[in-house]
């Protein structure tokens, strides 16, 4: 194989010419959209780094995910929170905006037991704008109460009200369903005796009516599991 009189062979010479003719034209081809891209970025980071860091307190809503299906809050869930955010002025004045993402502290219930539980706030569960910092939260930490699940069946209890004219007495009263499911964390459901409806006023009540009530219940982390529309049959005789 001929050599060139460096001891260079034609073909590797050959090589190296076509990779420096490759190397030129990346540099002169578009040199000054190359050149005006560069400035652009150069003046951009410039203007970033030159912005004021500020600070900001807002209140963020606090999200709760994969929460297991046989489990239930037994407490007032934390619905808010105050975290201390800082940055470029120019993030920090967005937050809140329209346009902007809304800072968000998220809690992933994954595989969570009964009991109290309590959830630290930081960077692995709050969603922020790029390049906005958490630096702390109010409160700094969350605590939930849990509670396993449990549904069971409650009498409706029938409430009524006002007397009967001219010797009149009620002489029977029955609900249709006589009990409604209720379901909710276990301490709370197993107190509960009973499921009960509006008053119903008896006084002008003459023979035999019927009247609707929604059942419910007092607790309010209780609820019916079952349709909550009671047919009350009442019977009024001297």
């Amino acid at each position: 194989m001929p050599c060139s009189p460096g001891g260079v062979s034609s073909r590797e010479a050959g090589r190296m010419k076509r990779a420096l003719k490759w190397a030129r034209s990346l540099l002169v081809e578009n040199f000054w959209w190359k050149v005006l891209s560069l400035a652009i970025a150069v003046a951009l980071w410039a203007a970033v780094s030159s912005e004021p860091e500020l600070s900001t307190f807002p209140v963020v809503p606090v999200e709760y995910r994969n929460r297991p299906d046989d489990i239930e809050f037994n407490a007032e869930p934390v619905s808010s929170v105050k975290l201390e955010l800082s940055g470029p002025s120019g993030e920090l004045s967005g937050i809140g905006g329209s346009s902007a993402v809304h800072p968000q502290v998220i809690l992933d219930l994954d595989g969570i037991t009964p009991g109290l539980h309590t959830f630290i706030i930081s960077d692995k569960n709050v969603k922020l704008p790029r390049g906005v910092k958490l630096e702390g939260s109010i409160p700094p930490e969350i605590q939930l109460v849990f509670d396993r699940r449990m549904a069971r069946l409650v009498p409706v209890k029938i409430l009524l009200s006002g007397e009967g004219q001219n010797g009149y007495h009620v002489v029977s009263a029955s609900a249709e369903p006589a009990e409604v499911s209720i379901a909710g964390p276990a301490s709370r459901v197993e107190r509960i005796t009973a499921a009960t409806i509006d008053p119903i006023d008896v006084s002008s009540v003459v023979g035999f009516a019927k009247f609707q009530r929604n059942a419910y219940v007092q607790d309010p982390y209780v609820r019916l599991d079952s349709p909550p529309l009671v047919t009350v049959s009442i019977a009024v005789r001297r």
